[in-house]
């Protein structure tokens, strides 16, 4: 995929008049119309996902499209008059041209319909089968813009996708793009899975597989479907996690009742231990520099967050607060940890400074659990479970005023959000 700057329309030095700001939630989402892109036969079902892409963020407000008009000239400059008559304060115009030897391009320019200037011209270059993914590059560039915040929106999910009764639950993973589209399964549900992780290059997952024989850790690359096995555990191995240099993966082993976090370099499978205390002690989590660990335990009594370098030094708590805290994960931005906390009979997912400071608490439910980030480390993707129901994939942005029910129908837990496709 190619990407390349739109001249004729140079747009300003100075920052948009337009900011949209993703701390303060969606309390009023910007209207932006983006009318049907010109050209080719995919042209309306790229401007319909960029579309729900942005309107999926809780911060856009795309405009009925029936109240203006399609297919306008990418190069032209639009008469903004009729643009604020019908309230848009953006507008985003594209075409989609098929090239010679299969190629598909798609120019786009977004619009401030109030300055009347352009604010950004660009062009992408693909093979006509990545027109999805065109459309999430597009959204993902218009974000950027208007918030100042990476887009997310050319991502993937992996989950654990369950179904069957309670007592004969088939669990197996399954990978979809952020908006639900192109889902498809990476195991048989010939065994249970849990916890599946990418890698910071998103071609592959770690994950535990369970069967009647014991548990084990599988590396699984996403675009060969081939697997491999990180070798037999004297004990129950759970919750592996890749460092960010992808060079290792850390986990939980539990044996003879006690159960310590180690740490696979992936290499030579030289395997290390970094915990020694009679606690449960799981959950672990690589900071983005890798030179810590976040992790939980019930060393202080009850399930707890706390600290350690990445040698297993240094071991401190950095969770006081009220309840059970489990599941933590920290951001890709390095500034801020994840985390599923019980307080009494409510769940809630919360977030905190790696220090444990500026605790603040974004859901409560019945069963809120799993917490994982965007890229962006704006929105986290968590599962959600209401009393007699199956999970389900949530969002919610760390305002703690968006809280939206992902796109997938079904009963799914354990996501995980993948970087940015390269």
């Amino acid at each position: 995929m190619f990407l390349t700057v739109l001249a004729g329309f140079a747009p300003r030095s100075a920052r948009a008049d337009i900011v949209v700001n993703v701390d303060q939630g969606a309390t009023q989402p910007l209207p932006i119309a983006i009318p049907k892109f010109a050209g080719s036969a995919v042209a309306d079902e790229i401007s319909r996902v960029v579309a729900s892409d942005l309107g999926g963020s809780g911060l856009f407000k795309p405009l009925n499209p029936a109240t203006f008009q399609d297919g306008l000239d990418v190069n032209a400059q639009p008469k903004f008059d009729s643009w604020k008559a019908i309230s848009a304060q953006a507008l985003l115009t594209g075409q989609v041209i098929d090239e010679s030897e299969g190629r598909l391009r798609v120019d786009f320019r977004l619009w401030d319909v109030y300055a009347g200037e352009q604010l950004l011209g660009l062009q992408f270059t693909s093979t006509p089968e990545n027109w999805r993914r065109v459309a999430h590059k597009i959204s993902d560039a218009v974000y950027e813009k208007l918030t100042g915040a990476k887009g997310y929106f050319d991502t993937r999910i992996v989950f654990v996708a369950e179904s069957g009764p309670k007592t004969k639950r088939i669990r197996r993973l399954e990978i979809m793009d952020q908006d639900g589209a192109n889902p498809s399964y990476l195991t048989d549900g010939s065994y249970q899975v849990f916890t599946p992780r990418f890698s910071r290059n998103s071609q592959e997952i770690t994950y535990m597989a369970l069967r009647p024989t014991g548990s084990s850790i599988y590396l699984l690359n996403i675009e060969t479907t081939r697997q491999e096995s990180l070798g037999q555990f004297p004990g129950m191995v759970f919750a592996p996690r890749f460092s960010h240099d992808g060079r290792r993966v850390v986990f939980s082993l539990e044996k003879s009742g006690n159960t310590d976090i180690f740490v696979m370099d992936l290499g030579s499978h030289g395997m290390r231990r970094l915990t020694t205390d009679p606690a449960i002690d799981t959950s672990p989590s690589f900071s983005p520099d890798d030179s810590q660990i976040v992790f939980n335990s019930d060393r202080g009594g009850s399930p707890q967050l706390y600290m350690m370098n990445a040698d297993g030094s240094g071991v401190r708590r950095i969770s006081f607060g009220s309840g059970k805290y489990t599941t933590p994960v920290w951001s890709p931005d390095g500034k801020l940890i994840a985390f599923t906390k019980q307080d009494g009979s409510e769940f809630h997912i919360g977030i905190m400074k790696a220090d444990g400071s500026d605790e603040r608490l974004l859901t409560t439910s019945y069963l809120d659990e799993g917490p994982t980030w965007a890229p962006n480390s704006r929105l986290i993707m968590f599962f959600r479970q209401a009393p007699g129901g199956g999970p389900r994939l949530w969002t919610v942005d760390i305002s703690g005023r968006m809280t939206r029910e992902a796109p997938y129908p079904l009963s799914a837990s354990d996501p995980a959000w993948s970087a940015p496709l390269n």
